[in-house]
């Protein structure tokens, strides 16, 4: 009876132990995990040091476009020798996809995290009013959010999923912006080049396309209608002066402001993601090379530059309706030359010889 009284004593004291290290694993493991901050959720990935030298480029992964977005980032690292950080911006629904497309493809060997985007943040903000529902993904509101990816970075690079880098990335970041500018954008008033093909497709490049101005509310932000607008699907932004400018907040306040007064509308000229960029950012950006983004090339699926052009282009973007892994589209073989296939098979290209 004895005996088996000290058993029982040691069973107990073994199971305590037990608990004890369980409780303290749990607890070591929480402390190691990612904070969850705002819209953002870290979910790891391939990564440099905080501390050392990188170029960190955001660009979303959409799970209808995830195809799109491989082909960027593969465009990117094949052209540079510089040390990349992608931060990946996706939707939950998206998150194993693409970290299965990097870990089962050559883009195997990147740095990289993924972050998960919480739509909710955009309630109350966009109306659902498109003809374009891609143009309202929650994903295309992402390059407000910047400051609040928890980046240690003082600069970073935004890309659309519908561009291709054919130049060196690191000549991109190392663009100078001038005292108080917190971003630098590609002016749709840049090229001869460009005026043609734009003018041959009815495509906007002023305030007037994409404001409306019979609205009171738009005349008062004292904005010329002639003013040249310019393209938010490329830029390098300043963190600190984004900060320190409370820029996501103002176009935040834009957002708010249209779902009320009706300012813009996604009928319009770039959807409901482009207006606030250009009110917030009204003559307070500093101005890209035209040939770090080359556009338009989305818009008419007849109308396309000369190839002489194309060779000097150090970005291209597919902006528009007609994508180059759908049908019709021009220029698909400089897109093509970086697509890497889908593991899962979810993601295909639109040929006329395809079945799908």
């Amino acid at each position: 009876m004895t005996l088996l009284r000290k058993i029982n004593q040691v069973l107990v004291v073994v199971l305590v132990l037990m608990l004890y290290l369980l409780l303290y694993s749990s607890l070591l493991r929480a402390s190691s995990r990612h904070k969850i901050s705002g819209p953002f959720k870290k979910l790891g990935g391939t990564v440099a040091r905080e501390m050392d030298s990188v170029i960190p480029v955001v660009i979303c992964a959409s799970e209808e476009r995830m195809g799109a977005t491989m082909a960027t980032i593969n465009s990117i690292r094949s052209n540079t020798d510089a040390n990349v950080l992608f931060y990946i911006v996706t939707l939950r629904d998206a998150v194993t996809l693409t970290r299965r497309y990097i870990e089962e493809t050559k883009l195997k060997g990147i740095k990289y995290k993924i972050l998960e985007f919480n739509p909710m943040v955009l309630k109350g903000k966009v109306k659902p009013d498109s003809s374009r529902p891609d143009l309202l993904h929650p994903l295309n509101f992402v390059r407000f959010y910047l400051p609040l990816l928890e980046m240690k970075h003082e600069r970073v690079i935004y890309l659309d999923d519908d561009v291709i880098v054919q130049g060196d990335i690191q000549d991109l970041f190392e663009i100078k912006l001038k005292p108080q500018h917190a971003a630098a954008f590609a002016t749709d008033c840049d090229l001869p080049s460009t005026h043609e093909m734009v003018r041959s497709v009815g495509m906007q490049t002023t305030y007037m396309g994409f404001l409306d101005y019979r609205k009171q509310e738009v005349k008062a932000l004292g904005i010329n209608p002639n003013d040249c607008s310019f393209n938010p699907g490329v830029f390098v932004a300043d963190i600190h002066e984004w900060k320190k400018q409370k820029i996501t907040k103002q176009l935040q306040k834009s957002m708010e402001d249209n779902v009320k007064l009706n300012t813009y509308s996604s009928a319009m000229a770039g959807g409901v993601a482009t207006p606030p960029m250009l009110i917030v950012f009204h003559d307070k950006y500093t101005v890209l090379d035209p040939l770090w983004h080359v556009r338009h090339l989305g818009w008419s699926p007849d109308s396309g530059y000369p190839e002489s052009f194309l060779k000097k282009a150090q970005l291209l973007h597919w902006n528009g309706p007609f994508k180059p892994w759908g049908y019709p589209a021009v220029h698909t073989e400089r897109w093509e030359k970086w697509f890497i296939p889908d593991p899962s098979r979810k993601f295909s290209l639109m040929r006329p010889e395809s079945n799908n």
